[in-house]
């Protein structure tokens, strides 16, 4: 039940540690695409931008390469119907002074850098000056920033795309398009100048990924994969563990079977043996009674002389039948064993009884580990029956007031298991004649499961002893030698 419980909370963490590791995996690369779309349509648009403003450049210096000095017509004029972003043109003939200061400084900075310049730029309006200084005439070209756009070559939908695309220059910001900006989540962010010196406007391009937009569809299938997987994995080895339970199982019962019949036999020949010899001097008697009788009865004497041979030859049989079932002597084979190991390998055999019955065992352990000198089939058979005794017990009562306790200390030199239960207990003639062979108290009992238990625990050098449990039930102690050179306990 223990390492049940043990197997279960592994799974737990493993699936939440897999769970986490894939759904951030799959959260990267989500972000990773959304980035990388986000940066081309950036590109996109610094590009068509770009060639916008460069196209401005191109147009102003068309301008000064076709005018001419008596060019009344003022052809400059028709460049609106052309070009939608012109919203006015305008025109300084040689010796005449420009209306607005702005673009008097504009065209001597225009003509110091032999390009345009800008004179205003008025992001609030949305139009901004170009100034180019020309010989015989300078030119000034007012821009409309929204018509500068070409919004037909656009990468995204201005309306309803979540990036958020400004111009900004000297502190003034114009909204291209406005997106979505929120709170919280990952925020991807472009900047770059426009192509052309003339019009130094940054293109700056934002985007905001909240925590709704990760792929959480793909979040939770993998979370159900892995939790499919991991369940099949632990499925495999519940039934891998049931498997090698049911394999110990066997061969406790196996051991536990042949200890019986060596029980069983030994009880046998043990009750055979008197009749047998009773039955040897008898004849025995008979026949010198015989002997002493005048008459010559030779037939009688042979028959009688085949009985006490036949007598003898079962008295001999008898004998070998018990040498042959006799258990081997436990003390040669004892070893160093670990009392809690060997309880809680018992438990965990016997997991499927306790939660059969709805019984929860409580483990009580020292901090340090008791080892002491047993025969491991020997103790784990021991430890096998007295908690398969407990269970039945405990069926005896409620199910919610079934408790079952075993413990393992070490004192005076010697280890000690103990298993408590709250069943009825046990009447005093009941107790004294507890471990008898033969005697018990079940209808499909056969009486030699505790006493084969305290011939096993006194061959390995130990005891094992019955008593009552207050306020209600019984307690079985197993006590065993500790090992040698591990005082009363070994860390």
């Amino acid at each position: 039940m223990l390492k049940a419980q043990h197997h279960r909370w592994i799974g737990l963490l493993l699936w939440g540690l897999i769970t986490a590791l894939g759904s951030v995996a799959l959260a990267r690369l989500e972000l990773a695409q959304q980035r990388e779309a986000f940066e081309t349509d950036a590109r996109i648009v610094h590009r068509l931008l770009s060639q916008r403003v460069v196209q401005h450049d191109a147009v102003m210096a068309t301008l000064a390469l076709l005018q001419t000095a008596r060019d009344l017509s003022l052809p400059e004029q028709r460049l609106g119907s052309l070009y939608p972003q012109i919203l006015s043109v305008q025109r300084r003939e040689a010796g005449a002074e420009w209306p607005d200061e702005r673009l008097r400084v504009a065209e001597t900075l225009s003509r110091a850098l032999r390009r345009p310049a800008l004179a205003a730029v008025d992001f609030a309006r949305g139009r901004y000056l170009l100034v180019l200084a020309a010989e015989p005439a300078s030119f000034a070209l007012q821009m409309d920033l929204r018509a500068v756009v070409p919004w037909s070559e656009w990468p995204m939908a201005p309306e309803t795309s979540p990036v958020r695309v400004l111009l900004q220059y000297e502190g003034q910001d114009w909204v291209v398009q406005p997106g979505r900006l929120g709170e919280g989540g990952w925020r991807f962010d472009f900047h770059k100048h426009l192509a052309a010196e003339s019009q130094p406007f940054d293109v700056v391009a934002q985007r905001q990924v909240g925590w709704r937009e990760l792929p959480w569809s793909w979040m939770l299938a993998w979370a159900a994969l892995v939790a499919a997987a991991l369940a099949g994995g632990l499925a495999l080895l519940r039934q891998r563990a049931a498997r090698r339970r049911a394999e110990e199982l066997l061969r406790l019962g196996q051991v536990a079977r042949l200890n019986t019949l060596g029980e069983l036999a030994a009880g046998m020949a043990h009750e055979l043996n008197q009749p047998l010899t009773a039955v040897l001097a008898n004849t025995q008697a008979c026949a010198r009674l015989l002997d002493e009788d005048p008459p010559d009865m030779p037939v009688i004497r042979s028959a009688m002389g085949q009985a006490v041979e036949q007598a003898r030859r079962a008295s001999a049989v008898v004998g070998r039948l018990r040498r042959a079932v006799e258990r081997p002597d436990l003390a040669a084979q004892l070893q160093p064993a670990d009392l809690q190991q060997a309880v809680q390998n018992a438990l965990y055999l016997l997991e499927p009884e306790f939660s059969r019955r709805e019984v929860v065992p409580r483990l009580e352990l020292p901090a340090a580990r008791v080892v002491a000198l047993a025969e491991p089939v020997a103790l784990e058979q021991i430890i096998h029956n007295l908690l398969m005794n407990a269970l039945q017990a405990l069926e005896q009562v409620p199910v919610k007031e079934r408790q079952l306790t075993v413990t393992v200390q070490a004192e005076a030199g010697q280890g000690r298991i103990t298993v408590t239960d709250s069943g009825p207990g046990m009447m005093d003639e009941v107790l004294a004649r507890v471990f008898e062979p033969f005697f018990t108290t079940r209808e499909t009992g056969l009486g030699l499961g505790l006493s084969l238990c305290e011939t096993l625990a006194s061959g390995m050098g130990g005891s094992l002893q019955a008593a009552q449990h207050a306020p209600r039930g019984a307690a079985f102690r197993l006590l065993l030698p500790l090992a040698p050179d591990t005082g009363e306990s070994q860390p």
